[in-house]
């Protein structure tokens, strides 16, 4: 009898593996099928022989060309835009009473700045217009003084010839013996007290002719008495005048930001400055190595970081006198044991040609210069034999 297998419902589920699979017949592997040998890499080869010759062959000779043809414009950075700066001071002292600019304000060659009280000044100038009046007066009477004297010469002159006709008729009758000689000796001295107020009138003829300058024509305002009078009074109203304070160009107002009414002032004292926008120039430092070629009147263009798309146009005005090192206040010495050569920088001028850029740029501004010298390297110059002739042409 088949026994009958109990299952215990509450036993854990195991779970059962899948019966094995028949085993089955290996497949039979195709043999390898040989690819056709391939053939010499030849063309590859003189690729790679073209690629290690031909280019760095290229590169050297394009590199040469360019360095044979090129010199001829001389490149730096090391550049500043300058514009003139004037300080403006005032002339005359005094307390301000007007203000007519601020900080950083455009004017125009005339423009009024600034105003100092006037009234101490009026008061001078009427002062010295009293003093001229009264040098004329002076020279009046000096020349009252000088016809005075000539007619008391003139008048001591007559007097001279009347004691003269008493002393030769009281002589003539002192020798008859008619007169006492008493009478002869006072007539005597008549005569000589006549001659002498002649001298008196005669040196104050002088004297009145030295005061008015040894011209007794001479005209009131050449006297010097006069003149002096006149200069002082052309000296006080120059100090009115001055108390008006101008501008003298046209410029950018600068360090007035403190400058207010009420501030007294002394003359010649500094109070602010104004930077001329009609006086531009660019100073870039080119190295030493690079001015062999480099002279006044060659063309340069001038691009400021302000505006990089920008180019402006200028010219060559001067190049500086000595390196930088030599203007210092302590210049190098260089005999020394340790002494490094440096390669200087030189100083070159160069003035803008465009008008119109002048007022859109300001002092201070880097910049680059690149100058066309118009004379490249050439090929004397690799060998080192290029003569300044040579470079020249």
């Amino acid at each position: 009898m088949n026994a009958v297998a109990k299952v215990d419902k509450n036993a854990p589920e195991v779970e059962m593996e899948a019966p094995a699979q028949p085993a089955t017949a290996p497949v039979a592997v195709a043999p390898p099928v040989q690819e056709p040998a391939s053939p010499p890499k030849k063309k590859r080869r003189i690729g790679r022989l073209l690629l290690m010759f031909v280019l760095p062959a290229a590169l050297v000779i394009g590199g040469g060309y360019v360095w044979v043809t090129g010199g001829r414009y001389q490149e730096t950075e090391n550049a500043n835009l300058q514009q003139a700066k004037v300080s403006i001071a005032s002339d005359t002292a005094g307390r301000i009473v007007q203000v007519a600019i601020s900080d950083h304000q455009m004017v125009k060659q005339g423009d009024l700045l600034f105003t100092i009280d006037p009234e101490p000044y009026r008061i001078a100038l009427a002062q010295a217009d009293a003093a001229v009046a009264g040098a004329r007066l002076n020279v009046e009477q000096l020349r009252a003084a000088y016809s005075q004297s000539t007619a008391q010469e003139k008048s001591a002159s007559s007097e001279v010839d009347y004691a003269q006709s008493q002393y030769d008729r009281a002589a003539d009758l002192a020798q008859k013996g008619i007169n006492a000689k008493s009478s002869l000796d006072e007539a005597r001295n008549d005569l000589d007290k006549a001659k002498q107020q002649v001298t008196v009138a005669q040196q104050g003829i002088i004297s009145a002719k030295a005061a008015l300058g040894g011209n007794p024509d001479i005209e009131t305002d050449k006297h010097p008495t006069v003149m002096a009078a006149l200069a002082a009074r052309d000296k006080a109203a120059y100090d009115l005048a001055q108390t008006t304070v101008k501008a003298p160009a046209d410029g950018v107002i600068s360090q007035a930001s403190s400058f207010k009414v009420g501030q007294f002032v002394g003359s010649g004292t500094p109070l602010f400055s104004l930077v001329e926008t009609n006086d531009t120039w660019i100073d870039a430092n080119f190295k030493e190595t690079q001015l062999t070629n480099m002279k006044p009147g060659q063309k340069a263009e001038i691009v400021v970081d302000t505006y990089p798309g920008k180019t402006f146009e200028a010219t060559v005005k001067a190049i500086g006198a000595g390196t930088g090192a030599e203007f210092s206040l302590l210049p190098a010495q260089n005999a020394t044991g340790n002494w490094v050569k440096v390669t200087q920088r030189i100083p070159v001028r160069l003035e803008l040609t465009d008008p119109d850029a002048k007022m859109a740029l300001r002092t201070g501004m880097s910049a680059s210069v690149t100058v066309d010298t118009g004379v490249a390297r050439g090929f004397p110059a690799i060998f080192g034999h290029a003569t300044a002739g040579e470079a020249a042409q």
